[in-house]
């Protein structure tokens, strides 16, 4: 006999703890700034009124690391930025998420020399990549649901 039988009609919402959490996380995402090229305007663009990232729970791109809890790294990272990258994201509170926006912060892109890093993954581990060069505010808001998707199959709560 379930729940639903034994307390009938009465509108009672049951889950577990960790979807509650799960749900609460990405519904409460902060991203941080962090444009570096060509991929910050269309990262803007997201979060202006025709796309509006408000609806995730994301109205204000943070400036500030310990405010926020998702890194959106658009554009070409170079050796020079890569270590102040590492450091704004060891700054970020846990649970932190990555988003690598374009092809550039994926894999370097079409600089492939010595001055820019060959895909953020050198410098942090991401969690969702967005292709594209420029990818359009679609893309980035497919890729947002898709960290959403990877966050409610996530354990909150450490064992051991």
């Amino acid at each position: 006999m379930g729940v639903e039988q034994k307390l009938g009609d009465l509108g009672i919402v049951t889950t577990t703890l960790e979807e509650a959490v799960n749900w609460a996380r990405t519904r409460a995402m902060w991203p941080l700034l962090f444009g570096l090229a060509c991929c910050a305007i269309e990262m803007m663009a997201t979060a202006a009124s025709r796309y509006d990232l408000a609806r995730f729970g994301m109205e204000l791109m943070r400036a500030s690391p310990r405010q926020a809890d998702l890194m959106i790294v658009a554009g070409r990272v170079t050796r020079k930025m890569a270590p102040v990258l590492r450091r704004l994201y060891d700054q970020m509170p846990e649970p932190k998420w990555v988003i690598a926006m374009g092809d550039c912060a994926s894999s370097g892109g079409v600089f492939n020399n010595y001055a820019v890093v060959q895909g953020v993954d050198e410098v942090v581990p991401v969690d969702v990549y967005v292709s594209g060069c420029p990818p359009r505010p679609e893309q980035l808001i497919h890729g947002i649901l898709t960290l959403h998707a990877k966050v409610m199959k996530e354990k909150p709560f450490r064992q051991g």
